[in-house]
């Protein structure tokens, strides 16, 4: 039996409803770990991507190239779709059939592209500017018409930070949102509502499937809530590149304090946690059944002599 692409999987779990919610991961390791919860999609943080391999804020200093790279490791990892941020499409519509042909061979099943002008900022801080709207449809036009010649089934989503923007309101976002789903988009993304009345306002106005980006200056919802809105998709970006980052300074600076002590203490806390066996999370246990396949059983004498982790 022939597999489906992901972006056709990616399809069908957006069109079962009533609200796909998926958190997000900025590496292959932490999307593993989102596989290993159950999730059915992951979301490549641009945010994420951004500070954990450069070291430095969402402010478009992240290249096309880093984000694919990025995406790729994300979708090889895991055998889920993921959905990745495409920042601005990385310049105009001409860029935005490249950045959509790099991200469909990277293996993504889908990515969100903002009407930021270039460098863009993350969509939840303030100073952000947007393109005049005829210049964003565009855009959209391009990355529909490349998708289509592409993969049909990869899923578009296209974002307008106008509501947030210098100079922009709500009206000028749904305006916007409405605009892209006529150009083909098949999922509007209206950034930074600050308000449950803004959202309420945005799923009955907006003409097509809303994606929801929970976090920031946005408000939290349950997913009944969501449910009961039409909401379509709902992502929250950030919360597992804040609870590592929160994890790792609280044991940094327990090992700054008490030195191998506090790696001593956390090793004998970290081997009761479900993934705490690393070597077998990191997949040795495949490698040796691999060997095992391939190399014959030659290949795995060496494992009856040698000391550490011995893979099942």
């Amino acid at each position: 039996m022939t597999r489906k692409r992901a972006s056709t999987r990616l399809r069908e779990l957006i069109a079962q409803g009533p609200t796909l919610y998926i958190p997000g991961c900025y590496s292959a390791m932490s999307a593993r770990v989102l596989e290993s919860a159950g999730f059915d999609a992951v979301y490549m943080t641009g945010y994420g991507t951004s500070l954990s391999l450069t070291g430095l804020p969402d402010v478009g200093l992240t290249t096309m190239s880093e984000m694919v790279a990025n995406a790729r490791y994300i979708a090889s990892a895991v055998g889920l779709p993921l959905i990745a941020d495409a920042d601005t499409g990385f310049g105009n519509a001409i860029n935005v059939i490249r950045t959509v042909r790099e991200y469909i061979t990277a293996g993504v099943a889908g990515l969100h592209m903002e009407d930021q002008v270039n460098p863009k900022r993350c969509g939840h801080v303030a100073g952000r500017q947007v393109i005049p709207m005829e210049e964003a449809v565009g855009k959209v036009r391009a990355a529909v018409d490349t998708r289509d010649a592409l993969d049909p089934d990869f899923v578009l989503i296209a974002r307008t930070d106008a509501r947030g923007a210098s100079g922009g309101s709500l009206d000028e976002a749904i305006r916007r949102a409405n605009a892209f789903l006529a150009a083909g988009a098949d999922l509007a993304f209206i950034e930074g509502p600050t308000s449950r009345e803004e959202v309420e306002r945005i799923c009955r106005a907006v003409e097509g499937p809303v994606f929801y980006n929970m976090t920031g200056v946005s408000p939290r919802l349950t997913l009944e809530e969501m449910r009961a809105l039409g909401i379509a998709v709902c992502i929250s970006p950030n919360a597992m590149l804040r609870s590592a980052l929160g994890a790792m300074h609280d044991l940094a600076q327990q090992m700054r304090r008490d030195g191998p002590a506090a790696e001593t203490r956390f090793m004998e806390s970290f081997r009761q946690h479900p993934l705490g066996d690393l070597h077998t999370f990191a997949g040795f246990d495949q490698v040796r059944a691999w060997e095992r396949d391939y190399l014959g059983e030659e290949a795995m004498r060496k494992y009856a002599d040698s000391v550490g982790h011995l893979p099942e």
